[in-house]
């Protein structure tokens, strides 16, 4: 199971901001869309991830003059990326060990996408359930 598969059931589109582009603007991105999380691109690139948990650490310690700051000075840099090759099960490893939600997907320095913990999640279970049912299949027809 690879990241591709994950992408092919859920699609390819994503959100992303530029790194100059306000945090104002940016929490208005993640509240049209109802995400959590936006990459944040520079030249095309990906520059780093903004999420819902950065912007309040830095509301929490800086107050509301960070609304108005560029999103290259409140995201995580670097992002931490995966490819359409990745699998799934080493994905879902490293979201855990490093404790983070979203994953850019990244193809020959281009962002094509964006998996969610509960993406890769749901469609583990999706294919546990599949192998199941054959399993039950096979025992009842044997």
């Amino acid at each position: 199971m690879t990241i591709a598969a994950i992408l092919e059931r859920k699609g390819r589109d994503v959100a992303s901001i530029d790194a100059g582009a306000s945090v104002r603007d940016a929490v208005a991105l993640l509240a049209k869309r109802k995400i959590g999380a936006v990459p944040v691109t520079d030249g095309g690139a990906v520059a780093g991830i903004l999420s819902e948990r950065d912007i309040i650490q830095c509301l929490s310690s800086d107050g509301a003059a960070v609304l108005d700051w560029p999103v290259s000075k409140v995201m995580t840099a670097p992002a931490i990326t995966t490819g359409t090759g990745a699998n799934v099960l080493g994905a879902l490893s490293e979201m855990s060990r490093r404790r983070i939600r979203h994953l850019p997907v990244v193809e020959d320095g281009r962002l094509t996408g964006i998996v969610s913990i509960g993406d890769l999640v749901a469609y583990r279970i999706a294919r546990i359930e599949e192998e199941a049912e054959a399993m039950r299949s096979y025992i009842q027809g044997a």
